[in-house]
């Protein structure tokens, strides 16, 4: 069954493999992104060396970083298991032999390794050609930014697999998918680090799953965290992987029942 769930990661990197220029171009827009974003936050920096606990070198590194992961971990498994429901070819994959849900989460993750590897690392060294950042030497920091990144995949997986279960029940919930996107890209850090919010929102957004997509993941390379940090930071990204599991089986198992009710 384990070869299945791989030929299933194969077929998606390569399905992705066919549309590869897309990827090569998004490179330039990501790179596009990363330079908007730059210059806006250096002329935030003006003349301080620091900003809440980031120098200028290491908010130029956050920035590339962070939109470096978001094209690993960016799918649209919610748009298309929302799709399968309403065009009903979703019935067809709940008879055939294998988890229906495991398997869309392989194909992400078949999607994300196409995107890490022509995407986000050819990405990261034009973005270091041209921007002055400073990426840590230090092979255990990769190491456990690697981990950090695969487990803010999962999670943002989790996330478009409720939402795009949620279709069951909602006729039309594109306007619920965009909405989780514009959630998870404003609430991950991405835009804005999650230092830099005002204190109130930091403590809601730390019962929140969005700063273990991006935010984490990127301080931990960015400040080449280690130790009680570290721990923590995994800690709370694989304590809401196993959270954001109960969730998604209780809706599926009701989702499973209404589909039989609208079958029958």
């Amino acid at each position: 069954m384990l070869r299945a769930y791989l030929e299933v990661i194969r077929i998606r990197f390569l399905m992705m493999l066919a549309y590869r220029v897309n990827y090569y171009s998004g490179i330039v827009i990501y790179s596009i992104n990363i330079g908007v974003y730059y210059f806006l936050w250096m002329a935030i920096y003006g003349e301080q060396s620091s900003l809440q606990g980031l120098s200028a070198v290491q908010m130029a590194t956050y920035i590339a970083i962070s939109w470096m992961a978001r094209a690993f971990y960016f799918n649209n498994l919610d748009r298309e298991i929302a799709q399968e429901i309403r065009d009903g070819t979703v019935a067809i994959q709940l008879i055939r032999p294998y988890q229906y849900l495991l398997v869309k989460a392989c194909q992400g993750l078949g999607e994300g390794i196409f995107r890490l590897f022509l995407f986000s690392i050819p990405g990261m060294i034009v973005v270091s050609l041209i921007f002055p950042i400073q990426l840590p030497s230090i092979g255990t920091v990769w190491l456990t930014f690697a981990l950090s990144l695969l487990l803010g995949f999962i999670v943002n997986v989790e996330l478009n697999l409720i939402t795009g279960l949620l279709a069951f029940f909602i006729l039309n919930n594109q306007g619920m998918i965009r909405a989780k996107r514009v959630m998870v890209d404003l609430l991950s850090g991405l835009f804005i680090p999650i230092s830099f919010y005002p204190l109130w929102a930091q403590t809601i957004l730390n019962y929140l799953p969005f700063q273990a997509i991006s935010y984490l993941p990127s301080i931990i390379l960015v400040k080449g965290l280690g130790g009680d940090e570290l721990t923590q930071a995994l800690l709370i990204q694989l304590v809401w992987c196993f959270v954001l599991l109960i969730p998604i089986s209780l809706i599926w198992r009701k989702s499973r029942k209404a589909l039989v009710v609208q079958g029958g």
